[in-house]
């Protein structure tokens, strides 16, 4: 039939691994929803996106958290899932109270698939909306989570500490903190150093037995939006393509550091990371 090959012969595309995000919407593209979008298109996924929140904000901060409607959250995440095999779930800033019960209850139906929480407590500066929301998070959504990624501040509040202005808690320590959520369920915790003080970054990955791997990596200058956010959707990736949870975090740590690395300033506030760093790496080589 004039060299036309039957459709038995033609090979039919492996698609890209698919990541459902649950997040907040960000207009500039900084953290939550396009943020993990990017990363994940970066890194060879395809993102599924569920809106948990309308964060209304400009590359200087967070002026409100509007969140969605719980009901929505979880026809949409459902309606995804019943079309579209999930290879991982990628969940920030849950939007309120109700909604993170929806979630739960979602995910609790798809216990073979991971789950990466970045639990975004604090959104550039703004409060969480409901104070019960680490109660919550630790309740419900860390006893089917594989990966935490978090930093001290998240990490005590999530363990139910009281904390002072300078981020700590008098009656538990971080340690303490990390152990307890263990005894929650959760697998893995990433404790990130993003906001710390000294020359390097250093980032701690911990099972229930203790810190398994440390990673070191230089402070770069200046202050970004989003850097929590690439490293948890950038470890979401990595497990989406097959790796092992030590292995993802390596892989993510590396990815986010050159985004920041090429971190670029477009309006009036902080830098934002260059997801496609690859790409106009690339284009200045070849010219």
């Amino acid at each position: 039939m004039g060299g036309i090959p039957s459709v038995m012969s033609i090979a039919i595309p492996v698609f890209p691994p698919a990541v459902l995000c649950l997040s907040a919407g960000d207009a500039t593209g900084g953290g939550g929803l396009l943020a993990d979008a990017l990363t994940l298109a970066s890194m060879g996924c395809h993102p599924l996106a569920v809106q948990t929140a309308a964060l209304v904000c400009d590359t200087r901060g967070v002026e409100e958290v509007i969140p969605s409607d719980a009901g929505v959250i979880a026809a949409q995440a459902r309606a995804v899932l019943e079309d579209i095999p999930v290879s991982v779930f990628r969940l920030g800033l849950g939007g309120s109270v109700e909604a993170i019960a929806a979630i739960a209850e979602i995910l609790s139906d798809y216990p073979e698939i991971p789950l990466v929480l970045e639990p975004a407590l604090c959104v550039g500066g703004a409060e969480a909306l409901d104070e019960d929301m680490p109660a919550v998070l630790a309740g419900l959504i860390l006893p089917q989570t594989t990966l935490l990624v978090a930093g001290r501040h998240e990490i005590l509040r999530l363990a139910g500490a009281d904390i002072d202005e300078d981020g700590e808690s008098a009656a538990l320590s971080v340690e303490e903190a990390v152990s307890g959520l263990f005894s929650l369920g959760i697998e893995y915790i990433l404790l990130t150093d993003g906001g710390g003080q000294g020359a390097q970054v250093i980032n701690l990955l911990f099972d229930e037995s203790g810190v398994i791997r440390t990673d070191a990596w230089e402070r770069l200058p200046g202050r970004f939006i989003g850097a929590d956010t690439t490293l948890a959707t950038a470890a979401a990736a990595a497990l989406a393509h097959g790796m092992n949870v030590p292995e993802a975090v390596r892989e993510a740590q590396e990815f986010t550091w050159q985004t920041l690395r090429h971190a670029y300033r477009p309006g009036m506030g902080l830098a934002l990371p260059d997801r496609f760093f690859w790409a106009r790496v690339q284009e200045t080589d070849d010219e």
